[in-house]
């Protein structure tokens, strides 16, 4: 299963604690992806999910000031 969370035009630390909800949400094994377009997103949640054991399967910029992470449920 994918998940999508859009946390565009929220404000750190948000699109953090947004991701850390939706990824208790889904299964082991499935994938959730985050659209964000804070700044410090861009530091904290692949951080985040390398402490928390969930593996970065992308990480892009898609647009000017927005970018996408996707993690794997551990």
């Amino acid at each position: 299963m994918e998940k999508l969370l859009d946390a565009t035009g929220k404000v750190c630390p948000f699109p953090l604690v947004e991701a850390k909800e939706a990824i208790e949400e889904i299964s082991s094994g499935d994938t959730l992806t985050i659209k964000f377009d804070c700044v410090q997103a861009t530091e904290n949640i692949p951080r985040w999910a390398a402490e928390a054991g969930h593996p970065v399967t992308s990480f892009e910029q898609v647009d000017e000031g927005v970018w996408t992470i996707t993690l794997q449920k551990k």
